[in-house]
């Protein structure tokens, strides 16, 4: 694996954490809104993750996995984000007939998310994040090293 491809998975992945750190904070904002239907009422939302496999595996296929028998292409297999869906858990409705947004029946909506689930995927997100920062940076690191062999010091 080229020492310079670990920048292309680190970076996959660290794209893929924003998406997902943004994701978590657009649910917690929405969190406590309310509205007057189902139809209108936000719903939380996550990525979907895959990874990066097509490329990697065309590459190997065609001989250009840079190792003798290797591993159908994991060595460089980064991540993709493919969309971001919306939860189908069941939305809170609340009975509350003086609320200015309650409907006709005097219901009103809030949305499905669940605040301890989004800190710990905040968390976690960011973790991740982190760690592929410090990737990155060893990268660099081992880069510059490999550099400086050939200057003579």
């Amino acid at each position: 694996m080229s020492l310079f491809k670990i920048f292309d998975v680190s970076g996959s992945a660290m794209s893929a954490q924003s998406v997902r750190l943004n994701t978590t904070a657009s649910n917690m904002a929405n969190a406590n809104s309310v509205s007057s239907s189902a139809e209108e009422t936000y719903r939380a939302r996550s990525p979907v993750f895959a990874t990066a496999m097509q490329q990697a595996n065309e590459q190997y296929h065609s001989g250009k996995s840079g190792r003798a028998g290797g591993t159908m292409g994991q060595e460089s297999a980064g991540v993709n984000v493919l969309g971001i869906v919306e939860s189908q858990k069941p939305l809170t409705v609340e009975y509350a007939p003086n609320h200015p947004m309650a409907d006709g029946d005097g219901y009103i909506y809030r949305p499905n998310v669940n605040a301890m689930e989004e800190m710990a995927n905040m968390i976690s997100a960011s973790r991740s994040y982190q760690t592929n920062v410090q990737v990155a940076d060893t990268a660099k690191t081992m880069v510059t090293r490999l550099l400086r062999l050939g200057q003579g010091n």
